[in-house]
């Protein structure tokens, strides 16, 4: 997967693991793309029945943020998958391309897996304890099964530790395996 070349992107050579947890992320991601539909289609059914039939339902308004929630969290994954989330380039572009790639592990090391392996730490318990009490929604009419939107939290967090994996692996690849003379698409030497 390459990304536009007109893009600011740092274009990172691939492995043959994230080249397969690339493939495989994305594939998830197509899959999933789908929800966006249902979701237009169940908040028309609900605004629908409010204003022409006087009758708002609360379990499609809780299911409209369930479907948001789950296609946001596969959306971050592609999103560092495709080198397409959101980032200050003003000043990285400024750089060459092996402090790129120096910023871009820093930043995976110190600030994304820190954060990610918080997430799913403290995701466990709280999945677990819903899935337990067999927690529901407090609104009357509200969605049961709690844990389950719970649960795609911490599974959202594990694909989006995933593809930082993937693209830390990229980085090594740039920053320390044996030089090539130019990185395609990059237009400059390593």
């Amino acid at each position: 997967m390459q990304p536009n070349p007109d893009s600011a992107a740092l274009v990172l050579p691939e492995t043959a693991l994230s080249r397969r947890i690339d493939a495989a992320l994305m594939k998830l991601e197509a899959l999933f793309s789908w929800i966006w539909l249902v979701l237009l289609a169940v908040i028309v059914v609900n605004v629908i029945a409010r204003y022409a039939f006087g009758e708002g339902r609360i379990e499609f308004e809780e299911l409209q943020w369930h479907l948001y929630a789950v296609g946001f969290l596969v959306g971050i994954t592609a999103g560092i998958v495709a080198d397409t989330h959101v980032r200050v380039d003003a000043l990285r572009n400024r750089y060459s391309l092996r402090t790129q790639g120096w910023i871009e592990l820093y930043g995976l090391l110190l600030l994304l897996f820190p954060f990610v392996a918080l997430v799913l730490l403290y995701s466990v318990p709280f999945v677990a304890l819903s899935f337990e009490s067999a927690e529901v929604s407090v609104s009357p009419g509200g969605l049961p099964y709690r844990w389950v939107i719970k649960g795609a939290l911490f599974a959202g967090f594990a694909l989006l530790g995933l593809a930082a994996f993937s693209r830390l692996l990229r980085v090594c690849a740039l920053l320390f395996s044996a030089p090539s003379p130019l990185l395609p698409g990059s237009g400059e030497e390593r």
